[in-house]
């Protein structure tokens, strides 16, 4: 029978009623004649709550044991669920990421999947039942329990379903798919029936939550089509699938991200910077480097999102205890980002846009871009305005 994996996020599985209907749901898809693997968010604002109370009693909670108690969240859900499941007359078992096989490096709190053994998961697709896996979750080549930072439980999904080569992977959440714009923002933002893979990686990397950039990244790899759907809303979707390069340079969305923070360094120790940094494991991106005309001054930029670290204030005491003045750690910028094709084309995109926010009277801070995307970084202040303006100039323009 086709395997069809499907994802079920935090806000889909917040009370008991909720996932009564999801039970129904996945019944319903198993009595089709498929089998069924389900892989689950912890309910509602579980995570955090966990965070919270570990904050409680550690302002630097251990990364292993923070990973230990994260990890609970997905395993209350996955059980419910099956016990649900089960009373409906579905048969069903719930297992855990290490269960499944989902096999991970040892970087506490936002771990990287290095391969999916799906071998006990196989045995019980055989046996008629369903599968409901715990997500974020997998266990290192140490057989440390992980967690794959913020949503992580997307990566697990799609990992899962490139390992059992299944015939596609669903994503439900409260929203119906990818827009041109965070609806929120953007009341006449336009839903996008189908996007590329590298378009919708770029959009993730940028800040958009529909989907986790390394689930993606999976999805891009083994060219499994995703379906990102409403949970109780049925009817519109986005599929994310591999596209044809095409000879033209368009805009299709414009994204924000303000939970960063930018480091900027000017000196000659770049590599006891990037040690502590990796010391702490935290990932980095929009790097930048710049060589002085003096051998020994060079000057450093890069980002961090502030969604995986949870001792930021250690973290800043450190930096600024190793390096005095030749740091900069600036939280009071956001990233605002256009997505689409062709950019290295021309200079069309850069020198417009550029142009759209000038008008506004929108400083620039920072620039960097690739063929899918350019990132400007501006004050936090003028996200909103800067995502209005670029998707009137770029999106309804049109």
């Amino acid at each position: 029978m086709p395997v069809i994996v499907q994802k079920y996020g935090g806000s889909s599985l917040s009370d008991i009623e909720k996932i009564k209907k999801i039970a129904a749901l996945i019944a319903a898809q198993k009595r089709l004649g498929n089998d069924v693997v389900a892989v689950v968010s912890a309910m509602g604002k579980t995570t955090n709550q966990l965070i919270e109370m570990a904050k409680s009693l550690s302002a630097d909670p251990q990364k292993r044991e923070l990973d230990m108690l994260l990890s609970t969240g997905e395993r209350i859900t996955m059980a419910l669920l099956c016990i649900a499941l089960n009373d409906l007359g579905i048969k069903a078992i719930s297992l855990t990421g290490s269960q499944s096989g989902v096999i991970t490096n040892d970087r506490y709190n936002d771990a990287r999947v290095i391969e999916v053994r799906p071998f006990r998961v196989q045995d019980e697709l055989a046996k008629g039942q369903v599968v409901v896996i715990g997500g974020f979750q997998g266990v290192s080549y140490k057989r440390d329990i992980t967690t794959l930072g913020r949503g992580g439980s997307d990566t697990s999904a799609v990992a899962m379903a490139a390992a059992l080569n299944a015939e596609r992977c669903e994503i439900y959440s409260d929203v119906d798919g990818v827009y041109t714009a965070d609806p929120n923002i953007i009341r006449d933002a336009r839903h996008l029936p189908e996007i590329s893979f590298q378009q919708l990686q770029e959009m993730s990397e940028a800040g958009a939550k529909v989907l986790n950039a390394q689930a993606v990244q999976f999805a891009k790899e083994s060219k499994i089509a995703v379906y990102a759907r409403s949970t109780f809303n049925p009817g519109r979707e986005t599929i994310v699938r591999e596209a044809q390069a095409k000879d033209i340079t368009s805009v299709i969305a414009i994204v924000h991200e303000t939970d960063i923070i930018r480091i900027v360094f000017n000196g000659n120790r770049i590599d006891d910077l990037l040690e502590l940094l990796e010391k702490r494991d935290i990932s980095i991106k929009e790097f930048n480097f710049l060589k002085g005309n003096h051998s020994d001054r060079s000057r450093i930029s890069f980002v961090i999102s502030k969604k995986n670290i949870h001792s930021r204030d250690k973290t800043e005491k450190e930096l600024i205890e190793m390096f005095g003045e030749k740091i900069s750690i600036d939280d009071s910028l956001g990233a605002v980002s256009v997505i689409g094709e062709g950019f290295s084309r021309d200079n069309k995109i850069i020198t417009e846009t550029l142009s759209v926010l000038s008008k506004n009277r929108i400083d620039i801070y920072g620039l960097t871009t690739t063929s899918f995307r350019l990132s400007a970084l501006i004050k936090k202040e003028f996200i909103e305005s800067a995502v209005n303006v670029l998707h009137k100039y770029w999106i309804e323009g049109k």
